[in-house]
């Protein structure tokens, strides 16, 4: 098995950290370090790592004033409680980018908001069962 580890820069490691927690349901817990955490889904895989920007000298994680956080960038989850996901994501933002809507391309419920640094998240259903695509028509 072969996984990617998703690293992105953010201003406030243990901020973002409750903030993706809070947004994926997944307990509460803190990041191992001030400047970097990885966000674990129950089983342990590494879903997100957040990266103070600055610490340990990357080139490409030096400062956000260097390129617009996100730019070329889509963190895309997909979750199978869709259902608890929505509300828990309206509870995050003031507003969401994209609201619940059916992508013609994958055939799944989604939606979309923005993290604390600005990077463009999107939520869509593991399986698109029927509550789930009645939120894409309310």
């Amino acid at each position: 098995m072969r996984r990617t580890w998703t690293i992105i820069g953010v201003s406030d490691v243990p901020g973002s950290f409750k903030w993706y927690q809070s947004l994926l349901g997944l307990p509460a817990t803190t990041p191992a370090h001030d400047d970097f955490g990885q966000i674990l889904d129950l089983d342990g895989t590494v879903l997100l790592c957040l990266h103070e920007w600055g610490a340990h000298g990357h080139p490409s994680l030096m400062s956000p004033d260097h390129a617009r956080p996100g730019n070329g960038l889509l963190l895309f989850f997909r979750v199978d409680d869709f259902a608890m996901a929505l509300p828990r994501a309206r509870a995050l933002v003031a507003r969401l980018e994209e609201e619940p809507h059916v992508n013609q391309n994958t055939g799944t419920t989604e939606f979309s908001l923005r993290d604390p640094d600005g990077y463009y998240v999107t939520i869509s259903a593991l399986h698109n069962r029927r509550s789930d695509r009645e939120y894409a028509t309310t």
